[in-house]
């Protein structure tokens, strides 16, 4: 048969692959970051620097019948997912009365009302997930006393 298929090509042709490509390539993941910092700025919100191992204390908004107070959660951040994106969370563990507690907060939560660092922790692993098996003293992560934080974007 003498049909061409779109992903074959000759001279002075585009391949479907190239349109593809040209198409939704970078521009789709131009448009789709876009978006997100456009919501980010939306929600007008400043996130601090910190890290899994930061000690940190989030003032989190619980609504009580029809009053709403600021409760504040400290912890190790032991997690973050998804970057600093608009989907992005992470995850604080706390030791509440010798048990371990952890919850997880969405970055962008309209329920966060602040996010401060209380000391920075110096870590090698960007999951802490082995903090869950230690108890004592061997759970205690190192202060960095020398955190530099990062220039640029």
């Amino acid at each position: 048969m003498g049909t061409r298929t779109e992903t074959e090509s000759s001279e002075g042709c585009i391949t479907f692959a190239e349109r593809t490509a040209s198409k939704y390539g970078e521009t789709a993941m131009n448009l789709i970051a876009q978006l997100e910092a456009e919501q980010i700025a939306a929600l007008d919100k400043t996130i601090p620097d910190f890290k899994p191992g930061d000690t940190i204390r989030v003032g989190y908004k619980v609504t009580e019948g029809t009053r709403s107070r600021v409760q504040n959660y400290e912890g190790v951040c032991i997690s973050r997912k998804n970057g600093k994106g608009i989907a992005g969370s992470f995850t604080v563990r706390k030791i509440s009365f010798g048990e371990g507690v952890e919850r997880v907060f969405p970055l962008y939560s309209t329920n966060i009302d602040s996010i401060e660092v209380v000391r920075r922790g110096r870590v090698r692993r960007a999951k802490l997930y082995y903090l869950r098996a230690r108890r004592g003293k061997s759970a205690r992560i190192a202060e960095d006393s020398n955190y530099k934080p990062k220039t640029g974007a």
